[in-house]
């Protein structure tokens, strides 16, 4: 990609910009913020933009002017019937949608590899959650898809849930099959919710080659966070509506409960200008997008140690997935021998690489259209000489192991009854057949390891002690001492 693309600052002024410039303009700004357009300690953040809802700015809770305009060109964007901006991220969109869509203290259905913000929308609403298991792959230990199967036999067994809650892609690129998925939950008339966190991309340009996103495949309300894949800044999202299933009101009532009040104009303005920006160089960008990943794909086919998940490895395998989004490079150095937090820490500090994430045998990548052909090129130059320094070495660093599997998910209780029920603190090795009383998590990617009310079992704490002796911190929401884990009182 060419740097005049890759890095250009001086985009055309999109018209949500040009309207708060016009603004900010006119007037004396005696209202809010306190640095009133003056005072700026940095001069690398934009002051002149960060207004309050002032004549004519209007009010992302009640969008009916300059905001209105600007979500609805973000809907023409996606295909989608409606489109709110989201300055708290995808986990407000997430809250939000969750709450709209099944009253409190219902049922649905959600898949178990879900974000967290999707476990405290299930504690939050007092939800009875009918547990959906990814299958395993063993190869890469990643999880799969969600298939057709599992959602049809699960909305059969409970057919009274107010929702199906589902991850695609996942934070390594796995995407379900939301197009038949969709078929099967607009058949039982149950809304379908997809937090598409890490798909803002997919579909929207022929010439990007990905495949369709979650609005074009059908889903009631999709959630997509810009910053994690598009040219926007960290925070920025949109909620995705389509269909009649979900009121528009209830939405944006549970938007005015989990979202700020005071909505962040500059954030505002930076999805516009990616809306903006897409609409008018996204197929030159995507289509040099293309291009590079499918040269690093191909290059990275000979090597003989390091193994990076392709569509072409993944379609010659018996049990491949549904689809991929290709923009996640995810590279294994189980036969080498190597764990991911080493490999990571040898790109870091030998090559200058920032990894996404290492988990496991694994490190993440993630690449965008910002990316250059430089930085595609350093990232096979940094993971070619790694692979032969590990070839030639024929001895792994450390015993390769296998993936663990997904545990099956066994509750004793909801998950709001778990956090508000009395706790004790215990060993975690001596925790096997307790009921957790607290959530454990990696973050990244930020899927519980364990949640409030599940039995504890033997994989969970093999689970939490390889993802420690891995050099990733398991995080709790309860105990301090990471020796011990919250659990119900016997």
């Amino acid at each position: 990609m060419s740097s005049d693309v890759a890095s250009n600052k001086a985009r055309t002024v999109t018209s949500l910009q040009e309207e708060v410039e016009k603004l900010t303009a006119l007037t004396v700004p005696m209202h809010m913020p306190g640095h009133k357009r003056a005072l700026m300690p940095s001069d690398a953040l934009p002051y002149e933009w960060d207004i309050t809802e002032i004549q004519g700015a209007d009010d992302l809770h009640d969008a009916r002017g300059i905001l209105r305009k600007a979500m609805s060109r973000a809907a023409d964007l996606w295909g989608s019937r409606r489109a709110w901006f989201l300055v708290g991220g995808s986990t407000c969109g997430i809250l939000a949608a969750i709450r709209a869509a099944a009253p409190f203290g219902s049922e649905i259905i959600a898949a178990r590899n879900c974000h967290r913000s999707v476990f405290h929308a299930i504690e939050l609403g007092g939800y009875k959650v009918h547990w959906i298991v990814p299958e395993q792959d063993m190869d890469f230990g990643i999880c799969k898809g969600i298939t057709p199967d599992q959602v049809r036999s699960t909305v059969k067994k409970h057919p009274y849930s107010k929702a199906v809650v589902l991850t695609s892609p996942t934070y390594e690129g796995i995407i379900s099959d939301i197009r038949s998925i969709s078929d099967i939950c607009s058949a039982m008339e149950i809304p379908l919710i997809v937090d598409e966190a890490h798909g803002a991309h997919l579909g929207l340009f022929a010439e990007g080659g990905f495949p369709d996103g979650a609005v074009r495949c059908g889903a009631d309300l999709v959630i997509q966070s810009l910053h994690k894949t598009l040219p926007s800044l960290t925070q920025t999202a949109i909620l995705h509506l389509q269909g009649d299933l979900v009121s528009e009101k209830e939405i944006e009532r549970q938007l005015g409960i989990f979202e700020t009040s005071s909505p962040s104009y500059p954030l505002m303005i930076s999805i516009d200008s990616c809306v903006n920006l897409l609409r008018e160089e996204g197929d030159v960008l995507f289509g040099q997008w293309k291009h590079n990943l499918d040269e690093f794909y191909r290059d990275a086919e000979e090597f003989r140690t390091i193994k990076v998940l392709s569509n072409e490895r993944a379609g010659r395998r018996t049990r491949k997935f549904s689809a991929r989004d290709r923009s996640k490079i995810l590279v294994s150095f189980q036969e080498g021998g190597m764990r991911g937090s080493k490999a990571a820490q040898i790109l870091r500090n030998k090559y200058g690489i920032e990894a996404e994430m290492s988990s496991g045998m694994n490190v993440l990548l993630m690449t965008g259209p910002g990316d250059s052909v430089e930085n595609f090129d350093r990232l096979y130059d940094a993971l070619r000489s790694m692979d032969i320094v590990l070839w030639r070495r024929g001895e792994a660093d450390s015993k390769a192991r296998a993936p663990i599997s997904f545990p099956k998910v066994r509750t004793a209780c909801s998950i709001l009854q778990a956090v508000n029920d009395p706790h004790e603190e215990v060993p975690l090795t001596e925790s096997e057949g307790r009921i957790c009383g607290e959530y454990l998590y990696v973050y990244p990617p930020g899927i519980p390891i364990l949640a409030p009310g599940e039995y504890i079992k033997a994989e969970h704490i093999k689970a939490v002690q390889r993802a420690q002796a891995d050099g990733n911190t398991v995080h709790h929401t309860h105990s301090k001492d990471s020796r011990l884990i919250a659990c119900l009182e016997e």
